[in-house]
């Protein structure tokens, strides 16, 4: 490290404006409270958008179309619906399964499975796997 006199001057610069910046005074800030109909709205703006967003989608709108339902009809309906058929809409969306099918179920089931028969041989209860050496 270089401790000459001009590299002490350059840190000893830095360092003192780095405290006189924490020295200066600081923006106030404002709160207030937050009405239930702002916090309302903007969830059921939330709903509405994802809603929106859903009927966007080319599978959506084809299964749409294969049930005979207009697309831009259903889009003119999502912004009439009445908060109350929104919340239910909104659980209806929360409960369904995130997946595309059951492929993730069948991964996910046969990860666990290795995992639970590769702690066991490693535990020495089973011998499954020929590259574990148990103890």
């Amino acid at each position: 490290m270089d401790t000459s006199p001009k590299t002490f001057q350059m840190i000893s610069i830095v360092v003192l404006f780095v405290f006189c910046s924490t020295l200066l005074p600081a923006p106030a800030l404002q709160a207030a409270m937050l009405g239930t109909d702002s916090v309302l709205t903007s969830e059921t703006d939330a709903t509405r958008t994802q809603l929106q967003e859903l009927l966007q989608r080319k599978d959506v709108e084809q299964s749409l179309r294969e049930h005979g339902i207009d697309v831009q009809e259903a889009r003119a309906r999502v912004l009439t619906l009445s908060d109350a058929e929104l919340k239910q809409i909104q659980g209806r969306l929360d409960t369904l399964p995130a997946g595309e099918g059951a492929v993730g179920a069948i991964v996910g089931g046969a990860v666990f499975i290795f995992v639970v028969l590769l702690i066991t041989d490693i535990l020495g209860f089973t011998n499954v796997f020929t590259f574990v050496h148990s103890r």
